[in-house]
């Protein structure tokens, strides 16, 4: 049975300082980024929004955040 990530209970949770977020986001602005697409179910993408109001930043900032957070892990696995 295939196990998907937002199944995983190592991301129930996941804290973000926002401060180092908006840091981050400064030190790093101008830097290149390559533009791409991911199709998101739309309750996914709803919950994104969510959590990342929550934390005070940018939806697409966590969105970079929780995918460089799995790259790690699956690095480290």
């Amino acid at each position: 049975m295939k196990k998907y990530v937002k199944r995983l209970k190592v991301y129930d949770r996941i804290d973000f300082d926002p401060k180092a977020i908006i840091a981050g986001m400064r030190r790093l602005k101008g830097n290149r980024r390559k533009p791409t697409s991911v199709a998101l179910e739309e309750e996914l993408l709803d919950e994104l929004k969510s959590l990342a109001d929550k934390r005070g930043v940018p939806y697409q900032v966590l969105m970079r955040l929780l995918i460089a957070d799995g790259i790690k892990r699956l690095k480290a696995a």
